[in-house]
C-alpha cells in the first residue's frame, strides 16, 4: 500500500508542451491488486522503445519503424486500461463510499488529458 501527501505544486509537461501545474492537499491512499503486471507491461514498452530507438539510429525502414510505434502504443493504452480499472474498482468506489467528489473530478481531468 502507498500513501501520497502532497501539499507542494508540482508541474506535469504534456505532450503539446503545454505546463500544467496543481497540487496535491489530500492524502490519497493507494492499494493496487495490479501493481505488478504493470510494472511488468511498463518495462517491456520501454524495452521495445529502446529496440525503436537502435532501429531509427541503425536507419532501419520508417514504416517498419511505425509499426513497432503502433505496438508500443497499443501496450500503453492496454496497460493505461488496467490502471484505469483498479483505480475505478477501488480508489474511486472508496472516494465515493467516503464523499470525496475531488477524487471523481481528478479522475475526469485525467481521462480528459489521456484521451487526447
Amino acid at each position: 500500500m502507498e500513501e501520497y501527501i502532497s501539499h507542494e505544486p508540482h508541474k506535469h509537461v504534456l505532450e503539446d508542451g503545454k505546463v500544467i501545474e496543481h497540487q496535491h492537499d489530500h492524502v490519497h491512499t493507494h492499494t493496487h491488486q495490479n501493481t505488478k503486471a504493470v510494472l511488468n507491461r511498463l518495462s517491456r514498452a520501454i524495452g521495445h522503445m529502446e529496440s525503436i530507438k537502435r532501429m531509427v539510429e541503425d536507419g532501419r525502414d520508417c514504416s517498419e519503424v511505425l509499426i513497432q510505434l503502433s505496438a508500443v502504443k497499443s501496450a500503453i493504452n492496454n496497460t493505461a486500461k488496467v490502471i484505469l480499472q483498479d483505480h475505478i474498482e477501488h480508489c474511486i468506489v472508496d472516494a465515493v463510499e467516503s464523499g470525496d467528489m475531488e477524487a471523481l473530478e481528478d479522475l475526469n481531468k485525467a481521462i480528459d488529458r489521456f484521451i487526447k
